[in-house]
């Protein structure tokens, strides 16, 4: 008896659609290649003998909706930062800008004090000026994400304002920057989340910036972006208990190695000789769309491990426009520290500073320089980096003894590091002179150096881990290491696009009516969110009733 839906993937897309389909009757059997569940949201002892579980890859929860939270009954907590960000002056790392979510409107501790201390004082009122107004676009635009696509149209008007449509849909992001903000180092801190894993200038008239900050801005309604209590892998932990209980089939070593749109599915067991074959009414691509596209090639003679082989660094980016694949910019380091280093800037504590986000290296201008950089082949000269301290809001992810110590996790986020500098360097080679780079990043605003209060293995190695958008290829079949699975689109339809089949209407269509995308690469995917994976199950139900 075939399948009802086959599921490619066991990431929280994957796991999502699981739930919510197997909870409605469906016979659900999803295949992981991994030998564990969450794909990149997931939870690892990073470092032997160290029992810390630190989130490998993604690290902070916006996106994800009480909606559906609430539907599949998750036992998730997420805990809200007090401190939004604090950022150096790189020209005078004695002070900084620390923004605090609870700083009073008057008085030495305020906001306007704040920004005063960078020479940013006019830029204070700007500032809430801004975020009421993408405090708006979150209101208005959040909860559409779990709903049919409304049209271009529909999401303009559900908005109510025109001057922020213009601001923040039809003019590029750095415009509208420059023009509300005056100081380098303010537009700098706002503009970053207009190139989180995205590779642009904040004046591109493709407007990528754009629908980059549009996401990171929304989250939740609100924009804020929450510490998850254990951990990302107890988030997809969670979501793979729902869809377990609900009686989804879940097997992992499962390498899919073939697609065929009539529903079939040709995969390998891990642990036994040969392929297996599955039938489903409907498939759920969980993947890349550039895999599914190799997956689905005549005779399906390219699998995932191909698809994410780089072979010769020369043709890297020859590559990716053979698999339609945008390139990833970013590196990710892991660290554990035995405590918060000292900061140059006496005035702020370090348990202050590293409890929201930690902006280095990120004046506007020297984003642009590193991106100018980055285009031309080289390793920007100061790479900027984003530090979140997980433990800081949620000490769960150690064990009690290593919290007592006074251990803390750091996780660093360099920008503008994109997979064609493999075409210069071995991807070793670049894990290394990466590392190196975001180390000296950081060293460039601490009283002391990072490397003092890094914590050791139990084999005397430092407890640091670099990922590289190869690393991240190959380990969660990414192509380019895209941390968003391709381009990021504006959460509605078009004008002129397709919406006659509940597919389309849920911005879930491929070319094949029984194959469906439940992941990143989908219309509103990308990030931590699990609306790639409802909106799937969304369509698949609503055909299913029709």
């Amino acid at each position: 008896m075939p399948h009802d839906v086959v599921i490619l993937g066991g990431g929280h897309n994957g796991l999502t659609a699981a739930a919510y389909l197997a909870r409605a009757g469906k016979r659900v059997l999803l295949l992981e290649r991994s030998d564990h569940l969450g794909g990149a949201a997931v939870s690892a002892d990073a470092f032997e003998g160290v029992d810390a579980r630190l989130s490998r890859y993604s690290y902070l929860v916006s996106l994800l909706p009480q909606r559906i939270i609430d539907d599949l009954g998750l036992d998730v907590r997420l805990v809200r930062r007090r401190f939004s960000s604090y950022t150096p002056d790189p020209a005078d790392p004695s002070r900084g800008l620390l923004v605090d979510a609870e700083a009073p409107s008057t008085g030495s501790g305020s906001t306007a004090a704040a920004f005063a201390r960078v020479d940013a004082e006019p830029d204070a009122a700007a500032w809430q000026a801004f975020y009421a107004d993408t405090a708006r676009l979150a209101e208005r635009l959040f909860p559409t994400l779990t709903e049919p696509l409304p049209t271009r149209d529909e999401a303009r008007a559900l908005l109510g304002d025109e001057r922020l449509w213009r601001e923040f849909v039809e003019r590029p992001l750095g415009e509208v920057i420059d023009a509300r903000f005056t100081s380098d180092l303010v537009r700098g801190v706002v503009a970053t989340d207009g190139l989180i894993g995205t590779f642009t200038e904040l004046d591109d008239p493709s407007l990528d910036a754009n629908r980059c900050f549009l996401y990171h801005v929304i989250g939740g309604g609100t924009g804020d972006w929450d510490v998850p209590v254990g951990g990302m892998g107890a988030v997809t932990g969670e979501l793979a208990r729902a869809a377990r209980e609900a009686g989804a089939e879940l097997v992992t070593g499962a390498e899919v190695v073939a697609v065929d749109p009539s529903g079939e599915v040709r995969w390998r067991p891990g642990d036994e000789p040969g392929e297996r074959m599955s039938e489903a009414r409907v498939i759920l691509a969980n993947v890349a769309p550039a895999v599914l596209d190799r997956l689905l090639e005549a005779g399906a003679q390219a699998s995932p491990a191909s698809a994410t082989t780089t072979g010769v660094p020369s043709v890297v980016r020859e590559r990716l426009r053979h698999l339609n694949a945008p390139e990833g910019a970013q590196v990710k380091v892991n660290l554990l520290l035995t405590r918060l280093p000292e900061l140059r800037d006496s005035t702020v504590a370090p348990e202050a500073a590293f409890a929201g986000t930690f902006h280095i290296n990120e004046l506007a201008s020297q984003l642009e320089t590193a991106y100018g950089e980055a285009a031309r082949g080289r390793i920007p000269s100061q790479l900027p980096c984003e530090i979140y301290c997980h433990t800081l809001s949620d000490p769960s992810i150690l064990s009690p003894e290593l919290a007592a110590s006074g251990a803390h996790t750091l996780t660093v986020f360099g920008l503008h590091v994109p997979h064609r500098l493999l075409e210069r360097f071995g991807n070793d080679e670049l894990r290394a002179r990466l590392q190196a780079a975001v180390l000296a990043s950081l060293n460039s605003v601490l009283a002391e150096p990072i490397e003092g209060v890094i914590a050791t293995d139990a084999a005397g190695n430092p407890c640091i881990e670099t990922k590289t958008t190869l690393d991240l290829e190959e380990a969660l079949a990414m192509p380019g290491g895209n941390i968003f699975h391709g381009g990021l689109s504006w959460p509605w339809a078009e004008p002129g696009a397709a919406l006659s089949t509940p597919a389309e209407r849920w911005g879930v269509a491929t070319a094949h009516p029984g194959i469906l995308l439940c992941g990143s690469g989908a219309v509103r995917g990308g990030a931590v969110s699990g609306i790639g994976g409802h909106n799937a199950a969304m369509a698949v139900l609503e055909a299913s009733a029709g």
